[in-house]
């Protein structure tokens, strides 16, 4: 049995998995498309327009301002780490879609890396259907904010690992409810989504920074609509990155061994 941390064997035949995901959430694209419109506006209208009365401005920006590119970055994770868990599972235990893909050509891990980049290709979309809601309340503005999208590939990716990791070690679908409530909302509330890290103790700062992938998603995501918030987007890209070729390869590894057992 190979290491957990071994390189995968991956083959372009992942490509397939990946449209076979594509063409069925095509088909029901409707009830895909509508939930992310609507969060973007819940969001800036509830929480920007609400609270940001209250709040008035952050460091200069004004508070929806500063909230908008928080919103895609959750919407990102959420997008990802989801369909990872809940999705992947049900196409593995219920629909047994594994195990007919297996039976082909196509090798485990070609199974997994195309469900992980459906994953960060959910993040896409999400980000892009949400995108023109945020012009429209012009809290953004374009060309720079189209920078969001390969962010969110990039960032979905990230969730798509870890999220993989938490599938192939969950015995039932009910316990995705722990990594969802446990590690999804608190790097939601803590991750200088909807205020500033640096009015949090110390302590919580270095956690959010060293622990959590989405404090990273956000200030990129910030980056890319507020470039005077972007001072440390050498060391956020680079967390990025090796997080999401970490994870990536640890998951393809655990759902191997699961799916071999």
């Amino acid at each position: 049995m190979s290491s957990i941390v071994s390189i995968p064997r991956i083959s372009r035949r992942a490509g397939k998995v990946w449209r076979r995901n594509l063409d069925v959430f095509i088909k029901t694209w409707k009830v895909n498309f509508f939930p992310p419109l609507i969060e973007a506006f819940l969001y800036l209208s509830a929480i920007g327009l609400g609270i940001g009365t209250y709040v008035g401005t952050i460091d200069g920006v004004p508070y929806i301002n500063f909230i908008a590119p928080a919103v895609l970055a959750i919407s990102a994770m959420n997008s990802a780490f989801f369909e990872c868990t809940y999705g992947s599972y049900v196409r593995m235990y219920y629909q047994k879609s594994f195990d007919a893909i297996i039976a082909t050509p196509l090798s485990i891990e070609d199974v997994i890396a195309g469900e992980l980049l459906w994953g960060a290709t959910r993040a896409v979309i999400s980000v892009t259907i949400m995108l023109p809601v945020l012009v429209v309340f012009r809290v953004v503005s374009l060309p720079f904010s189209l920078l969001t999208i390969p962010l969110a590939f990039l960032g979905g990716l990230t969730f798509a690992g870890i999220a993989m990791c938490f599938t192939a070690i969950t015995p039932t679908i009910d316990t995705l409810n722990y990594p969802s409530f446990l590690l999804i909302t608190p790097m939601m509330l803590f991750s200088g989504t909807f205020f500033p890290l640096t009015i949090l103790p110390v302590i919580f700062q270095y956690i959010a920074l060293a622990i959590f992938p989405l404090t990273h998603l956000v200030s990129l995501m910030r980056m890319a609509t507020l470039p005077a918030t972007g001072s440390l987007i050498f060391l956020n890209i680079a967390w990025i990155l090796v997080a999401t070729v970490f994870f990536c390869i640890i998951s393809i590894n655990m759902m191997r061994r699961r799916l071999i057992v």
